[in-house]
């Protein structure tokens, strides 16, 4: 039996003492400790790991933890929605995004031509960036050849990022130099996909098969291998990576991070429980579900996994 502890501040506590000490506090620390736990027995297991994001993650600073996530060995399979592929494609160029503000008047900000995501500002220039940086990156592509499925085009994009000096942050580039795919189901949605159609335009044989990832995803792991999923919000990349385990006979770890209510059926409110329902998670599965702001909540669920990892062993360098 375990009972609330009180917590206090100790003088040059580790972030894994921290997350150890909230895990007997009470609410939603609790959560965070047990979602920790769960991600080290994972790792543990040898358990193939999906770790799922969505773009406005990638527009944080969480993009380069999340490269340096992938480096570590914390994730084998990536899915993402295609805002962060753009994102991450701008950042490693050399773009920055400006810190604002929630309160910001927004029909200003649009005068202005600045795009506001969260208190987060991006302007519309970072974008005419993108269309100079992807063309060039498209017609290497089609030279090369002309069907592509979206996990090879962004393998092929991570070789080309290597040589700039952003390559260290990129999730693409760090993907690439790991052999982590990088799968994105809805990848016409957003500035990629403008380019891409106008590009098809141009080139009518350039054909993006987004079926034939849907086939990859699938083999990327076997119904007698373990899995663990690490899903951070929702949308459709986190429905591509539970539905890819649950065609494999579910997964015996997940992790759920999100803000968002079951109440509303959502899938990003959908909790590990709700999974189960689904076969998307065994009915055993060591499963946690931790609501709250992911840019606070899963670097303290990463850290202290590995820094409980790195002290048994379990992570490299």
């Amino acid at each position: 039996m375990h009972y609330i502890k009180d917590f206090k501040w100790k003088e040059g506590m580790s972030v894994s003492e921290f997350v150890e000490d909230l895990g007997q506090v009470g609410f939603q620390s609790i959560e965070l400790s047990k979602a920790a736990g769960a991600v080290v027995r994972m790792k543990k297991a040898g358990a193939k790991i999906f770790l799922s994001f969505t773009s406005n993650m990638v527009t944080s600073g969480l993009r380069g933890f999340f490269a340096q996530v992938i480096r570590l060995g914390m994730a084998d399979i990536v899915v993402t929605t295609v805002g962060g592929i753009e994102e991450d494609i701008m950042k490693a160029s050399g773009e920055r995004f400006r810190i604002g503000s929630f309160q910001a008047d927004d029909v200003e900000l649009h005068e202005k031509g600045i795009n506001r995501v969260g208190n987060i500002f991006v302007s519309n220039e970072s974008y005419m960036k993108f269309e100079d940086l992807i063309n060039p990156m498209l017609m290497k592509l089609y030279e090369k050849k002309k069907r592509w499925a979206p996990s090879e085009m962004f393998r092929e994009i991570g070789l080309i990022l290597e040589g700039n000096e952003g390559c260290e942050d990129s999730i693409l580039c760090q993907a690439t130099k790991k052999g982590v795919p990088i799968f994105c189901p809805a990848i016409t949605d957003g500035s990629f996909g403008f380019h891409l159609y106008l590009f098809q335009q141009k080139h009518p044989d350039f054909v993006v098969d987004v079926v034939q990832d849907f086939k990859n995803i699938l083999f990327t792991t076997t119904p007698d291998e373990a899995k663990g999923v690490i899903a951070l919000g929702g949308s459709i990349s986190k429905h591509h990576a539970i539905l890819a385990t649950l065609l494999n006979g579910g997964a015996e770890y997940a992790v759920y991070l999100t803000t968002a209510s079951q109440a509303s059926g959502s899938m990003s409110g959908a909790t590990t429980r709700e999974a189960k329902s689904w076969g998307k998670i065994k009915d055993d599965a060591d499963a946690s579900t931790v609501i709250g702001d992911v840019s606070v909540m899963f670097p303290l669920v990463m850290i202290k996994a590995m820094e409980t990892l790195k002290a048994e062993g379990f992570l490299g360098d």
